[in-house]
């Protein structure tokens, strides 16, 4: 849909064949845009199959917003109309074949050659379209929290205690913060900050005795060993699998690098002993948002939407990177060891 808008504020979508119900968006430009064509197909859905036998659908997406001045624009997004119009105007062909026939049944029209070959012409062209059922009517479609490309990428999560807008550009986050207009929570993703708000708005938790026995807490530690390994004697893809390569690894880092690696369960064995440690001063800042998870009382489409924002806060494992990012999946990916990235494959292909 992405390429074909007209700007940010006005975004397209095309239907060429019913086999695109429940596929992806391509390149969706909000993380509502699956859910704007599952509406679609489930109310026009047997019309659909009909009409793109011989012609395509263009969608337009309209939230009433001609064009974005201002960062805080995004707040305007609430309902979205969204209308259809048939490629070749095939609705104003249909009306057309219609207005022949009924010209062609008035008094002695029948013989009349000329509309013999205006209705045969249109026919070849078009088929028979006079009891086919060509109109689809708009729908609307209503947004609660999301994220956008505009602006080079924003959340807003609106359905929570105060609105919360989180930028991932740095210059549109300056302007934003200059507007006394609006009564919302303005952040930078790469704000430690954030983290803190979406705690306190039960948007996000982490539970570290529970996170370090699960999948999750494996694959961001395993990625932060890999940070750290150069010119290895074995594949990194074998060091990581398998738990004596990774213990002799682990200790020929650096102790830095190792406490590091180690920190989550260095913290909660000291937590055993006494709870004055503090968190900030054992474990990795990126390594600790990288375990948060969002919050258990979220719903499925909220928690789908804030672990995007959270593998974006820190983008340490791999496999939710690929499925809930998979754009900056693929630039990370190029970036990566080939044998890093034979790990990062086996780790995805366990987990379709």
């Amino acid at each position: 849909m992405h390429y074909l808008n007209h700007g940010d504020a006005n975004p397209h979508g095309i239907i060429i064949s019913p086999l695109q119900k429940g596929k992806p968006v391509y390149l969706p430009f909000h993380s509502f845009d699956k859910e704007m064509m599952q509406h679609v197909f489930r109310t026009h859905g047997q019309k659909i199959n009909d009409i793109t036998r011989d012609s395509a659908i263009c969608i337009n997406f309209d939230q009433n917003i001609d064009v974005f001045y201002e960062p805080l624009d995004v707040l305007k997004y609430d309902k979205i109309n969204i209308t259809f119009k048939l490629i070749d105007n095939l609705e104003q062909v249909q009306k057309d074949q219609l207005h022949l026939v009924d010209k062609f049944k008035n008094g002695n029209n029948f013989i009349d050659e000329g509309i013999h070959q205006q209705l045969l012409d249109s026919a070849k062209i078009f088929g028979d379209l006079r009891d086919r059922d060509l109109s689809l009517h708009p729908l609307q479609f209503r947004t609660d929290s999301f994220y956008t490309r505009a602006f080079d990428g924003v959340y807003l999560l609106r359905d929570f205690i105060k609105p919360i807008v989180i930028f991932e550009s740095k210059e549109h986050y300056k302007e934003a913060i200059k507007d006394t207009i609006h009564d919302v929570l303005i952040y930078h993703i790469d704000q430690p900050e954030l983290v803190d708000k979406l705690k306190d708005h039960l948007i996000i938790e982490c539970d570290l005795e529970t996170l370090v026995k699960t999948p999750n807490y494996d694959r961001v530690k395993k990625f932060e060993l890999a940070q750290f390994l150069k010119e290895t004697e074995h594949p990194i893809k074998d060091i990581l699998n398998d738990n004596v390569l990774f213990k002799s690894y682990l200790n020929k880092i650096d102790i830095n690098a190792r406490k590091q690696v180690m920190s989550v369960e260095i913290y909660l064995e000291k937590l055993e002993h006494s709870n004055a440690y503090k968190i900030e001063d054992i474990v990795d800042q990126a390594f600790y948002f990288a375990l948060h998870q969002p919050h258990s009382s979220l719903s499925s489409e909220h928690r789908d939407l804030i672990h995007k924002l959270l593998i974006n806060i820190a983008p340490m494992d791999v496999l939710f990177l690929y499925w809930y990012d998979k754009e900056q999946f693929y630039i990370n990916y190029l970036t990566w060891d080939d044998s890093f990235k034979d790990w990062v494959i086996e780790r995805i292909r366990n987990n379709i």
